[in-house]
């Protein structure tokens, strides 16, 4: 997937509802469709990895994978969701095209090979607790089952408490890997757990961490967008307002042409 075309995953932190699931999807595919670009739709069905217990995790997984599975067929676009436990997997593989390794589990030896075993294309997130050299054992444990369909995903690193920092040296290495390398931008711009429970985080500098991203030879980007990002419902101080996301492909995709 994606060799040629820029990789561009997109979508909202969580499910909200299944209405705006399906506009949001819609949007997207509308206006990607006018860029060289290779459109996956993201939504978690469950945001196990929450601090607080108050936080919402979204629909679940029976709710959750049949409002991606409308997206599939109505929308018409590939769909990504993370999975948390290796019992997951079988109730996914029907639906999704990506199924995603979230980073506090990319050591889970167990997920990720339930998870390669369905040949499918597997978003391993390099964990911020992790350096993008270890991130080829997480590569080899999907290998190790014959599936070579891989995206390795930067989303920043651990920088002191409540702050991350993004390595752009890190998508040098990783590439050496031979896989499609993609750059998470909104994820990377958290200050985790800085709100009183919540995620903090500076929407501001997704623009130029993209395009510097882009200028560095990533093969894709993963942002998290949503109609009214002060209203959603997981990680509202770094998702991207639906409004601004035409700006920002331009710019990354005049990049890409230059290179």
């Amino acid at each position: 997937m994606g060799k040629k075309e820029l990789i561009f995953i997109a979508g909202p932190c969580v499910i909200e509802d299944r209405q705006s699931t399906l506009d949001i999807a819609a949007y997207l595919k509308e206006l990607l469709s006018r860029y060289p670009v290779k459109f996956i739709f993201k939504a978690s069905f469950d945001k196990a990895n929450r601090t607080s217990l108050n936080s919402p995790r979204g629909p679940g997984l029976a709710k959750g994978i049949k409002i991606l599975e409308e997206v599939k067929k109505k929308i018409a676009v590939p769909v990504l969701s993370d999975v948390h436990e290796p019992a997951q997997v079988k109730e996914v593989k029907g639906t999704l095209d990506v199924i995603q390794i979230p980073a506090f589990l990319c050591r889970q030896t167990d997920l990720i090979i339930e998870a390669a075993k369905t040949k499918k294309t597997i978003n391993i997130k390099k964990g911020q607790f992790v350096s993008p050299e270890d991130i080829k054992y997480a590569v080899k444990k999907c290998e190790s089952t014959g599936n070579r369909n891989i995206f390795v995903t930067e989303r920043g690193s651990c920088f002191g408490y409540n702050n991350l920092v993004v390595d752009f040296r890190s998508f040098l290495i990783m590439k050496k890997f031979g896989y499609p390398v993609i750059f998470d931008v909104t994820h990377s711009l958290q200050k985790p757990s800085a709100s009183s429970g919540i995620s903090g985080g500076d929407r501001e500098f997704a623009p130029g961490l993209a395009c510097a991203a882009v200028a560095c030879g990533v093969d894709g980007l993963f942002m998290e967008v949503h109609p009214a990002p002060k209203k959603a419902l997981s990680d509202k101080n770094t998702t991207l307002s639906l409004k601004d996301l035409k700006g920002l492909i331009d710019k990354v995709i005049r990049i890409r042409k230059a290179l």
